[in-house]
């Protein structure tokens, strides 16, 4: 049924679809700000280590585990010790998850026999774990075993999340210390995420998927014969434990699915109820992170900024994209009809989505998990339209601070925040401070290495497979569309986002190398770099607030910080990003 068969006009359908992405925007929006608040209240108890008396048994089995470990939650770490009690518990989680794959054919819960996965998809996916990146190059119900999909990534899941987490507490403790050497325990840190934190919330995020419908058993594959008939009239129905998994995949912005469609998957992703929850709880923990910086740091207007700074960004580009894939395929609306279909593109670009979810909830799924370093997709972006594709391309090489990951998007915003302090300094001929700390030339360079690790790592990485035969071999269209595809692969991977243009067949020996390493140093540089600036900052004495001290809280600097973001992400990508999506744009828009 074409458009022109509806009693509504084609202005009417338009009219009413954009009503509703807005409205759903605004409902996303307002849920999500009032569920923040009691979630940042408590992460700010776990990171100070203060429990009302009710958990006073989780507290003794958590004395117990320290015990066991030998752990002495009285001591404190400096940055290095820091840095490589992190760097040490990730590397081991990366030769556990690559030994589980490569040996899951001789291990239980392998009820379809699945072989051993190939060395170089399990490098590249122990590493994508690992760095809360999670990108796949294999189709998980037909490659991972269901103890491999258990032990090895949903467990990577809640640690790698956690690590992001400890993180963000080391860093605040530096802004907020008085004079210190000490950034805190990385175990006790690790530790009390992740049984007070993810823990409960991934159980009853669990339980909510589970009765909507989302999978969870350990049944073999269902064989069912379907309505059409023939030689193809038998087909497999994947099971597994599903639910578990998409909990803690988005609550901890990981976004690896367990199907190969992802969210877009019936059985990951059902309803749109189910859709509207798993978009809340991707950027859930990174927005109570934000009340978690106040109450710390003795200042909500601070956290304030930093939240109004995200918001205005991820709103320009989420109204963007909404925009652009309302609009349609400008090559089909000039025919007026698609002659393989038979049906108009007046209403908007449908293809690669969900029926069930429409434009306005892929559109926006697709902002929010590139803009919280998730990856999760409930659409396909390679389908988008190229401005379309190229909103969520831009927020993850903005440095993924538009809420970013948990941990890592508050963390990589105050980084940004110390920048912006250091230039507005410049401009008016005084030293920079931010929360009373001097800015000096080792937080510059080690914030320089933090902002600039990424856009290195996916620059050089595009730049090699666009030259190479085997990186010229997995794209799937020509031209600056193809271009885009390694772009945002390379974008993705180093910015530990995880989702993909999914034109580019990157499960072959030449990207799964380049994108582990591209996704190691993306991840952990980064966050050696942030541990050693936590380290300075805490060793320097705060310094009173005089009249030329510049403030770090209204909608002064609340532009400045939007700028510094934009600013930084022009001068790396614009052009790159001019090679890709806008020349396409523009060969689409021959007008413009």
């Amino acid at each position: 049924m074409t458009f022109a068969t509806n009693s509504l006009t084609t202005t009417t359908i338009g009219s009413l679809v954009t009503g509703q992405s807005w409205m759903l925007l605004a409902v996303f929006l307002g849920v999500l700000f009032v569920a923040a608040w009691p979630l940042g209240l408590w992460l700010t108890r776990v990171a100070d280590g203060r429990f009302p008396a009710p958990l006073s048994r989780g507290a003794r089995m958590e004395r117990g585990l320290f015990r066991l470990a030998g752990v002495d939650v009285a001591q404190g770490m400096g940055w290095k010790t820091y840095a490589l009690a992190l760097l040490v518990f990730n590397l081991i989680g990366v030769l556990v998850v690559y030994g589980l794959q490569r040996f899951q054919l001789s291990l239980p819960l392998n009820p379809q026999g699945l072989p051993a996965v190939s060395a170089d998809s399990a490098f590249n996916t122990a590493i994508s774990f690992a760095s809360n990146t999670n990108w796949q190059g294999y189709s998980g119900e037909a490659t991972m075993s269901y103890l491999t999909q258990m032990l090895a990534l949903t467990v990577q899941n809640f640690l790698s999340a956690a690590t992001g987490i400890a993180v963000v507490f080391a860093f605040i403790r530096g802004l907020a210390a008085r004079s210190s050497a000490s950034l805190g325990n990385a175990w006790v840190d690790l530790t009390r995420v992740t049984l007070y934190v993810l823990l409960p919330l991934s159980i009853a995020f669990a339980l909510f998927l589970t009765s909507q419908g989302v999978v969870q058993n350990l049944d073999a594959y269902l064989p069912v014969t379907t309505l059409q008939g023939g030689a193809d009239a038998m087909q497999s129905i994947a099971m597994g434990p599903v639910a578990s998994q998409e909990a803690i995949k988005m609550l901890g912005t990981n976004g690896g699915g367990f199907f190969n469609a992802n969210s877009a998957h019936p059985f990951e992703n059902p309803t749109a109820l189910t859709n509207l929850l798993q978009m809340l709880s991707i950027f859930l923990i990174p927005t109570a992170l934000c009340v978690m910086f106040g109450k710390l740091v003795g200042d909500l207007r601070q956290a304030g900024a930093l939240l109004a700074a995200m918001t205005l960004i991820f709103l320009i580009v989420a109204t963007g994209t909404i925009a652009s894939e309302q609009q349609g395929n400008p090559l089909i609306a000039a025919l007026g009809v698609d002659q393989a279909h038979g049906m108009s593109q007046s209403g908007g670009n449908m293809e690669g989505k969900e029926t069930r979810f429409g434009i306005g909830a892929s559109a926006l799924f697709a902002t929010v998990t590139t803009a919280a370093s998730c990856g999760a997709v409930n659409a396909m972006h390679d389908s988008f339209t190229p401005l379309g594709g190229m909103g969520p391309m831009v927020l993850m090489q903005l440095g993924e601070v538009v809420f970013g990951g948990v941990g890592t998007g508050l963390y990589g915003m105050l980084v940004v925040a110390l920048v912006a302090v250091f230039l507005a300094g410049l401009m008016i001929g005084r030293t920079p401070e931010y929360l009373g700390k001097k800015i000096e030339p080792f937080e510059m360079k080690m914030a320089a290495i933090a902002l600039l690790a990424a856009p290195i790592l996916t620059l050089a990485g595009t730049a090699l497979a666009g030259v190479h035969p085997e990186g010229l071999a997995g794209l799937a269209n020509p031209g600056p569309h193809g271009f885009s595809e390694m772009l945002y692969a390379l974008t993705s991977g180093a910015n530990n986002n995880g989702s993909a243009f999914a034109g580019l067949s990157a499960n072959t020996p030449f990207y799964n190398t380049l994108q582990g390493v591209a996704m190691w140093f993306g991840r952990f540089a980064v966050i050696v770099a942030v541990l050693a600036l936590a380290g300075s900052l805490a060793a320097k004495k705060r310094v009173p607030v005089t009249a030329g001290t510049l403030p770090t809280h209204g909608p002064l600097f609340v532009t400045l910080l939007v700028g510094t973001v934009v600013l930084i992400g022009l001068l790396n990508f614009v052009p790159a990003l001019a090679l890709g999506p806008i020349v396409e744009h523009l060969m689409l828009y021959p007008g413009h």
